[in-house]
């Protein structure tokens, strides 16, 4: 197992912003993950790709990067099982399916990120989740270093959430993913945006429907620091949606399972005035206002500044709280963004 002491991590968070971790493990193997030193007692964090994570300050706690890869595909009479190393990036992964005629994964196409992070998140894209086609996600326990199987419906996904950061926060890391997808397939076409395709489209015509949409409205990191969606849509009830809805008629909402409905934060912060709002080197992007720009500072402060500037401004105009779904690490680990001081006034 390779370690480094006193790594700086600017190059390893789409924020672009300085840090350095006292220690940090690379885990390239399963035989590494048994090598790892006992850190019950230690802040620590596990890094994938960097691009949902904020390192709020200078200094980070304990990283350990785990790099496992691999794609397995095995064909069933009437589905695919493809089994993906937790370091595989997900956007390749995407790719890899459609070349290999295995659909589904497609609405999900361009996300950022790598493979074991999805499920952490249970990260979605128009109108499709992680979750839609997970089997089990594979984890090794740290407690009693063994690995372990969890089923999809032992992993209690929900709205970019998962057990993985909840009662498993930190008990182990995900080594693999194992996706089910049925050979029987029809375009999810629902989303706005994807409802301009025919109903007959290719899985293909899809996925490049869904990289032009992204492309279209959010900023590539290599180019422009950001993490993508800053905020989550927050859920609001029924009752508060429909007076939403009679004050302003054009908020998008969409109705969920349990009744409850989602409002598109990012029309909540484009409609709170906040759109290409710059200041002190970081801003909201001009064409996406749920993306959060870091376009010249160093430091993660200046961009939780940012953030909590406009999570005021919108529960001030329309009395609801948005949350972010990037991660927010200090030096003694994630904190939640409420916890989270900031040391002066933004504005």
């Amino acid at each position: 197992m390779e370690s480094s002491q006193q790594f700086p991590l600017q190059m390893h968070n789409s924020f672009n912003v300085k840090a350095v971790c006292p220690t940090i493990y690379f885990l390239n193997n399963l035989s590494d993950l048994e090598l790892l030193p006992d850190l019950n007692d230690c802040n620590f964090y596990i890094l994938g790709d960097g691009t949902n994570t904020l390192f709020v300050d200078q200094n980070t706690p304990i990283i350990i990067k785990p790099d496992f890869k691999g794609i397995e595909i095995i064909e069933e009479e009437e589905s695919y099982i493809v089994r993906v190393g937790a370091g595989e990036n997900w956007h390749e992964l995407v790719k890899t399916c459609l070349a290999n005629g295995i659909y589904g994964l497609e609405n999900l196409a361009l996300i950022p990120g790598s493979v074991g992070a999805a499920p952490v998140q249970n990260i979605g894209a128009y109108g499709v989740e992680f979750a839609d086609f997970c089997k089990q996600v594979k984890w090794f326990e740290f407690l009693t270093n063994t690995h372990k199987n969890l089923s999809s419906e032992a992993c209690n996904f929900s709205y970019r959430n998962s057990i993985f950061k909840q009662s498993l926060y930190n008990k182990g890391v995900i080594t693999e993913v194992e996706f089910k997808f049925p050979k029987v397939w029809r375009a999810n076409l629902a989303y706005a945006g994807l409802n301009e395709l025919a109903k007959n489209s290719t899985a293909e015509q899809v996925m490049n429907k869904v990289i032009s949409l992204r492309q279209s409205k959010l900023p590539d990191p290599k180019v422009l620091a950001n993490a993508g969606s800053f905020f989550k849509n927050p859920i609001i009830a029924q009752a508060e949606a429909e007076q939403l809805k009679l004050q302003y008629p054009s908020i998008p909402l969409y109705v969920q399972d349990d009744e409850q409905v989602k409002v598109a934060a990012g029309w909540l912060i484009e409609h709170a005035g906040l759109r290409g709002f710059q200041k002190n080197g970081v801003g909201v992007h001009k064409r996406q206002a749920l993306v959060l720009v870091n376009y010249e500072n160093d430091s993660g402060q200046e961009i939780i500044r940012l953030a909590k500037y406009v999570q005021q401004k919108v529960l001030a105009k329309y009395k609801i709280l948005i949350s972010p779904e990037v991660r927010m690490i200090t030096e003694q680990g994630e904190q939640n963004f409420a916890d989270l001081v900031i040391d002066k006034e933004y504005i």
